[in-house]
């Protein structure tokens, strides 16, 4: 066979090594354009991060001023609100043991008890605002709190229970206000319409809800409940917060279920 000449080898050689050089020199250009594509997709995503991190700084910073504004609040109603009703309640009861004429007795009286009242109400107040309160742990206590001081003075006996309860789960200070309310609305029915002996409150938590039902021995509801009795009121304060609310059938009593969902408001 006969060998082709010098300087054709030579062109070929040229040719290949021009090509192997072209092809070199666009790979290189689709690394550095991938690399330069790479290190603007990893800006973007800083620039997106930082972003997020100042909206949730801004957001912590905003929930701080909430959180200070009720505090501050909170005090204010403590310092005077609260120093002036149990002033009220002094003034009252003082008067009543000077006036002996029952007339003045019986108005004097209505005065320490709309005092006593007041007092109440803003203690529930006050706790609602109070941010080391937005637990479970706390919500449990204050209702605990709250029932037996109400029934201490009745005939009705007072049993709680606890079921997988996780104290330091956070419940909103909006969730404990609406759970607490229907809680009293069911507490006060029973202590007023149930003629009850004995009242159970159970709570319990799984990962995901707080259930709390309420029973007792009594007569048990009407076949046909109706707004007077206060289910209303509780299906309001429950549907507020996303909640649940049921009347469980019972043989004997009332039971009353009020459930929440973690994460749902």
């Amino acid at each position: 066979m006969r060998e082709l000449p010098y300087e054709i080898k030579l062109t070929y050689i040229i040719a290949i090594a021009v090509m192997l050089l072209f092809v070199g020199f666009i790979i290189i250009v689709i690394l550095i354009y991938n690399k330069r594509q790479l290190v603007q997709q990893q800006e973007i995503k800083i620039k997106e991060s930082e972003f997020k991190n100042q909206l949730l700084e801004k957001e912590l910073e905003r929930q701080k001023s909430i959180q200070a504004e009720r505090e501050r609040i909170s005090r204010d109603m403590h310092d005077d609100l609260g120093a002036g009703i149990s002033a009220i309640k002094l003034q009252a009861e003082f008067m009543k043991f000077k006036l002996k004429d029952a007339g003045y007795s019986e108005d004097l009286e209505a005065i320490v008890k709309t005092s006593e009242e007041m007092n109440l109400a803003m203690r529930e107040i006050l706790w609602s605002l109070n941010s080391s309160n937005d637990t479970v742990g706390n919500f449990i206590d204050y209702v605990q709190t709250y029932t037996e001081r109400f029934l201490e003075k009745t005939t009705i006996s007072l049993k709680t229970e606890k079921s997988g309860i996780q104290s330091m789960v956070n419940l909103s200070v909006k969730v404990r206000r609406n759970l607490f309310l229907a809680i009293k609305e069911a507490v006060h029915n029973a202590y007023k319409h149930s003629e009850a002996k004995n009242l159970t409150i159970l709570f319990t938590q799984t990962d995901n809800t707080l259930t709390i039902d309420i029973t007792d021995d009594g007569k048990g509801l009407e076949k046909t409940p109706h707004n007077g009795n206060g289910l209303s009121n509780m299906k309001l304060r429950t549907k507020a917060i996303d909640g649940t609310f049921e009347v469980i059938p019972a043989d004997t009593g009332t039971h009353l279920r009020f459930g929440y969902g973690f994460g749902e408001v």
